[in-house]
């Protein structure tokens, strides 16, 4: 009984370190809409460089270099984990300019859109199965970009490529061996010569704002840690839950970035773009119905058996 009660309450930590994790990374708009001015190619750069060494300080105080060396002693397989930074680069830079550019709204459908990316991936890379439901919110996805395109007349690019890189990130972080916080360390730490090069070449032709004013020197500086900070609280998260729960409590982020937009920035919101978004959400709780009802079952264990690591 004392195990199961311990159980229950690193369950509900879990829980705790997902909220604060999805919630903070909703909030992220909020945040990346004080660098007002500053381009988004530039704070995409301090928030590698500020990572990075706000990284090195965590990983030595968490004593978790091990990994981390036996990954940088074996250059041969860091093509994938450089494969991972350029793409998490990519994803970064345009959620600042979708941001700085106020349009929130797309942002939002692109992580929105991330988990069915994931599982059409899964399907077309690594030829895993898919469930009907999920082929059917696939389906209904396709619909709501294709509406987008066909009525508005534009393709949401900000959205499919912030899908498309965060769900390719995904497939590729699945084949590196290495923890969330030792993988972002490495991933940044390889885009830190290109950080430094940049904010060399910005200095040197006066296009620097770092140091023109406290505020924003102050901003780019937090940039680095407001990265960190969500993905400790996700691995917390991630080794006291199950997969299942993760999937559901990822939709916070998205939605936060939602009604930061709606009621907010007061981005406006044609019914064309309400209609993808209805669409979107229904092959979301397709997908989502799929993954609970195939999620597996834990077998009914005799009282006095030991449980390891009980998950919610």
């Amino acid at each position: 009984m004392p195990l199961l009660l311990s159980n229950d309450r690193e369950a509900t930590r879990g829980v705790g370190f997902g909220l604060v994790a999805y919630i903070m990374w909703g909030c992220f708009p909020l945040f990346f809409a004080l660098f007002e001015g500053v381009p988004a190619f530039e704070v995409l750069i301090h928030r590698i460089i500020w990572s990075c060494l706000f990284l090195v300080g965590l990983v030595t105080l968490l004593k978790r270099w091990g990994p981390i060396r036996k990954a940088l002693g074996e250059p041969r397989r860091l093509g994938r984990v450089l494969g991972c930074a350029l793409l998490i680069a990519i994803n970064w830079g345009l959620y600042i300019y979708a941001v700085e550019s106020r349009q929130v709204f797309q942002a939002s459908l692109g992580y929105f859109l991330t988990p069915l990316v994931n599982v059409a991936l899964g399907m077309l890379v690594l030829r895993e199965a898919m469930a009907g439901l999920q082929r059917v919110a696939v389906v209904l996805a396709g619909i709501a970009i294709a509406i987008q395109l066909i009525l508005l007349g534009e393709l949401p690019w900000i959205s499919l490529t912030l899908a498309l890189s965060f769900g390719t990130y995904g497939l590729l972080r699945k084949q590196v061996p290495l923890d969330g916080l030792s993988g972002l360390f490495v991933e940044t730490l390889l885009l830190l010569p290109l950080g430094l090069t940049a904010l060399a070449w910005l200095s040197a032709n006066e296009l620097s704002h770092f140091l023109t004013e406290p505020r924003i020197t102050l901003l780019l500086i937090a940039s680095g840690i407001i990265t960190a900070l969500p993905l400790l609280a996700f691995a917390g998260a991630a080794r006291r839950l199950r997969l299942a729960t993760l999937g559901f409590l990822m939709y916070l982020n998205p939605t936060i970035q939602f009604f930061i937009a709606l009621l907010v920035f007061r981005e406006s919101l044609a019914l064309v773009q309400l209609a993808t978004f209805l669409l979107i959400w229904a092959s979301l709780a397709l997908y989502s119905w799929s993954a609970w009802n195939g999620r597996p079952r834990s077998p009914l264990v005799p009282a006095g058996t030991l449980q390891e690591g009980k998950r919610i």
